[in-house]
């Protein structure tokens, strides 16, 4: 551990990244505090500019709502979107394309087709219809981007069980009459997680870009204030207050780099041509 920390502290790029996505896990966690009140309150009156008044540093949006507020809490909004609906893609694509690797033959085929199947179709396309078809909320929204993004992790995983099938510590366990689940959990996955710890760390950022966009949409729960639902609105007044759309959008922009730089100082701690460096 110690080494992975002194690799990914050299890494000033990730450093950073860390630095900024420490910054709005903290937005997160203090929203309730900085802004107990309800973000879709009309606190002010509309179209105050960033600075115009002390009470409200970032302005109001057409409907007097506070852009601060609505940030804060949008942070909540998408990082959670992003966890969990990465953690639910991990969770399926690990599970297929562990069996797949472990077991090959009629199994692998299957497996791969359907996996073929969903990489066939565009996933924000898949993910609006699957949002469009159900109520949207942030359940919803969840399930529905984790659907749409497990196929690359369960090919990574397939190709690393794939790998280990063939280790002598695996044979060795097979030859033992150890059952196949505790080969797989015990011995195959710990030593296939790295690369499927960094995909998932880089799936996060593309789960809160999807999440935005389908909040830019109209798709997004109605009832959480979202970055996406904070543009979506604030569209049709892009000439004349530009900074409603601006800000959330800059928030989304340093988060999903800050996940980007993070997630390639992990990739590159955990490299094993690095170690001995």
């Amino acid at each position: 551990m110690k080494d992975f920390l002194r690799r990914f502290a050299r890494n000033r790029p990730a450093l950073a990244g860390a630095v900024i996505l420490l910054a709005v896990v903290a937005m997160a966690l203090l929203a309730p505090t900085l802004y107990p009140d309800n973000p879709w309150d009309m606190v002010a009156e509309p179209f105050l500019a960033p600075g115009a008044d002390p009470g409200y540093p970032l302005g109001t949006d057409m409907m007097g709502r506070d852009l601060a507020a609505g940030i804060f809490h949008g942070a909540r909004v998408s990082l959670v979107v992003g966890l969990v609906a990465t953690a639910v893609a991990v969770l399926l694509g690990v599970t297929i394309g562990a069996l797949a690797g472990y077991f090959g033959g009629w199994v692998d085929d299957v497996l791969m087709r359907l996996t073929e199947l969903f990489q066939t179709i565009p996933a924000f396309l898949f993910a609006i219809v699957l949002v469009a078809i159900f109520q949207p909320s942030v359940t919803t929204v969840v399930l529905a981007i984790g659907v749409v993004s497990w196929p690359p992790v369960a090919r990574l995983t397939r190709g690393e069980f794939l790998s280990l099938r063939s280790r002598e510590f695996v044979q060795a366990c097979i030859a033992m009459g150890m059952g196949d689940l505790r080969i797989i959990v015990l011995h195959c996955l710990p030593n296939a997680l790295a690369p499927i710890v960094v995909t998932g760390s880089l799936m996060v950022a593309t789960a809160i870009l999807t999440e935005a966009g389908l909040a830019f949409l109209g798709l997004g729960d109605p009832n959480v204030m979202s970055w996406g639902t904070i543009i979506g609105a604030g569209r049709e007044v892009l000439r004349t207050a530009w900074y409603v759309c601006a800000l959330p959008g800059i928030a989304i922009l340093l988060t999903v780099l800050a996940i980007n730089l993070v997630g390639e100082g992990v990739n590159d701690a955990l490299n094993p041509k690095l170690r001995n460096r």
